[in-house]
């Protein structure tokens, strides 16, 4: 039997309403997501990148639901979610966990290590008190801590170790699909490391399908399979890792990569530079909301929206400069 994506989205987007005056009158929406689409198979790590800002946490929290979507349609293993009622979305969560940013505060400091970990077999998958021990221990031992760890709290532990804790607890369930928002951001260099290095080792040993939220490009570059790149509250191209790195095809794509910092002095490299800021999501511009600050807009780009299609095998774009097929680098 063939199966399916473990995650599909389409056309995702969340509008928060601005209000003012006595009445709360909604004079403005802020378009945070606004029209996301994209798949995750399993076993794969699709890695969300953009400005902080572009939307890319709040895709994470309307997938988990954590914010209710304005339409669109968000599909786990083929199940669509969207429209779950209370009780079916608690059993739904079992099998979609998440890796927060902070790990001091996405841990509560009056609970101990175990029952942080065992809080989400007691919630989804109740067991007696030494069975849940034992498993907890488990994950615990998988992540790289100590079973003894258990009867710690949070304070006791370091910033890497506090995030092996929000791993095992995303784990101690076996889900389908572990959102990681900004996962090593909070941590030292060095801690980052071993903490990618342990989720693609859990992922390799027990074939975990990741959304991983980012905008350090280095970190994407060594946990990734495939790039979604957002741009004020779109994705403007998806393209295997190998392939974005190589040749991005959007220009916004090409700047953010040719930006990151090379790690030998000696390496020199052209770069893209985009001047401006970004739009703001309340009134996002007309046509491609790229044009404003793309080097190589058209007249084309300020009236009409570019849609997100495959324009070679394998890479998706929504860019009017690249629907013939070209895939030479733009340069101004």
């Amino acid at each position: 039997m063939i199966r399916g994506p473990v995650l599909t989205v389409e056309a995702l987007r969340k509008h928060f309403p601005v209000q003012r005056g006595l009445l709360r009158r909604t004079v403005a929406l802020v378009k945070a997501v606004d029209g996301v689409s994209f798949s995750i198979e399993a076993g794969e790590t699709l890695c969300l990148v953009g400005e902080s800002g572009c939307g890319k946490s709040t895709v994470g929290k309307l997938i988990l639901r954590f914010l209710e979507p304005t339409n669109g349609r968000v599909a786990l293993n083929g199940v669509d979610i969207t429209a779950l009622d209370q009780d079916a979305m608690r059993a739904y969560r079992r099998h979609v966990q998440m890796v927060f940013q902070d790990p001091y505060a996405s841990l509560n400091p009056r609970l101990t290590a175990g029952a942080i970990v065992g809080e989400p077999l007691e919630n989804f998958d109740p067991m007696p008190s030494l069975e849940r021990e034992a498993r907890v221990a488990s994950v615990l031992e998988r992540v790289g801590l100590r079973a003894e760890a258990m009867r710690r709290y949070p304070f006791e532990f370091s910033g890497g170790q506090r995030q092996r804790l929000g791993i095992a607890r995303a784990l101690v369930v076996n889900p389908d699909l572990i959102i990681a928002d900004e996962p090593v951001s909070a941590l030292d260099v060095s801690v980052q490391a071993q903490v990618l290095n342990l989720l693609m080792n859990l992922q390799d040993e027990l074939k975990l399908t990741y959304l991983f939220i980012s905008h350090d490009l280095g970190v994407v570059e060594h946990i990734g399979h495939r790039i979604a790149v957002m741009y004020l509250g779109r994705i403007v191209e998806i393209a295997r890792k190998e392939a974005m790195f190589a040749n991005p095809l959007h220009p916004y794509s090409q700047a953010l990569i040719e930006a990151a910092p090379i790690p030998d002095p000696r390496v020199r490299r052209q770069r893209m530079v985009i001047e401006g800021d970004v739009p703001s999501p309340m009134n996002p511009p007309s046509g491609c909301r790229f044009h404003t600050r793309c080097p190589f807009a058209i007249a084309r780009c300020r009236e009409e929206e570019p849609a997100l299609r495959e324009v070679i095998p394998g890479r998706i774009v929504a860019c009017h400069l690249r629907e013939d097929g070209r895939t030479e680098p733009l340069r101004a």
